[in-house]
């Protein structure tokens, strides 16, 4: 199936020169089932990949974020593969990928540098990021590592993820005293998980001018109304989620209000619920979020470059927002 590139506004990313679709691809399912964390999706075809990589870009998707833990570097030689496969096609394509900080040191970051490279087949890394808040190392550290490598040409932009407001101040900081600054902060944030717009981190990343990545923005596939249809459907998932407290009864009760309210717009717009939900996500908060969605089957591609081809109404919007709220206090 050939899909047709959507009509939709390209934005910048936060601090830099990048120019990119509101939804990236997230990669993660790309881990063909190694390490721990590649264990939490199933193994997919390698043509299967190719063809969800390339109806993205068909689509007009950009941009593609990927890391070095998901399946131990597996999900970037897949990412590096396909876009191989699809010619030139891929030649707007960037790329995002992120180091594991985990039981390391900041002096880690261009250690591995020349492996992320070989693994992504020398592509550009157009944004490399920290994975996580937690190393041997400080932020300040971390971030001087990752400004010599901008300096070395062997990425383009820097950023983070899962960063408390208070570690973005600090990374932001450290980059403009090496004449840099910082992209953006890749956190989970969805319509059921919604702490960034309590903790300071939304707020702090619109007055720094730092892009929000929403990771999970689709909870896990909870927001797309297929295991309220068909409670059935949580037995059938491999891998842990299926344990989550979303995937419960009394989570997927809870939710079921917010998921009405979803077809019911996805009716009008002739759309899915993820539809919907994706394109709350990239236009609720003008243009700081963009949203990684993932797709570990072909249809999900479809899904998610349709979810830009329209655009919500401020009022859609707004009776989105309150619906999600009030779930979310029935949890607390």
């Amino acid at each position: 199936m050939v899909i047709q590139e959507a009509s939709f506004k390209l934005r910048k990313m936060g601090n830099s020169d990048l120019v990119l679709s509101p939804l990236g691809l997230g990669c993660w399912q790309f881990s063909n089932g190694n390490g721990i964390v590649g264990k939490f999706w199933p193994v997919l075809a390698q043509e299967d990949v190719f063809q969800i990589v390339r109806i993205s870009l068909q689509g007009g998707i950009n941009w593609f974020d990927t890391a070095e833990v998901y399946g131990k570097g597996q999900s970037e030689q897949m990412l590096a593969k396909a876009l191989k496969e699809v010619g030139s096609l891929a030649d707007k394509a960037h790329i995002a990928t992120k180091w594991w900080p985990i039981f390391r040191t900041a002096s880690s970051i261009s250690n591995t540098i020349e492996e992320r490279m070989q693994m992504l087949d020398h592509r550009t890394i157009h944004l490399h990021q920290i994975h996580q808040p937690y190393s041997f190392s400080s932020v300040a550290s971390q971030m001087k590592e990752m400004a010599k490598l901008v300096k070395q040409g062997k990425i383009k932009n820097i950023g983070v993820s899962n960063f408390s407001a208070k570690k973005m101040r600090e990374a932001d900081r450290v980059l403009r005293e090496n004449g840099l600054r910082l992209v953006s902060n890749q956190v989970k944030y969805n319509l059921l998980d919604r702490r960034i717009e309590q903790n300071g981190v939304l707020d702090t990343a619109k007055e720094l001018g730092v892009a929000i990545i929403a990771w999970s923005p689709l909870e896990q596939g909870i927001l797309s109304g297929k295991f309220h249809k068909n409670p059935a459907l949580v037995k059938s998932i491999n891998g842990p989620r299926k344990w989550a407290s979303a995937f419960r009864p009394s989570g997927l009760q809870r939710s079921k209000t917010l998921i009405d309210a979803l077809e019911h717009l996805a009716q009008k717009y002739n759309a899915s619920p993820t539809q919907i939900t994706l394109n709350w996500m990239i236009h609720a908060n003008g243009e700081t979020v963009f949203a990684i969605p993932g797709a570990s089957k072909i249809y999900h591609a479809e899904e998610n470059v349709k979810a830009m081809s329209f655009t919500l109404k401020p009022e859609e919007i707004d009776m989105i927002d309150s619906i999600s709220l009030e779930v979310l206090k029935s949890k607390r």
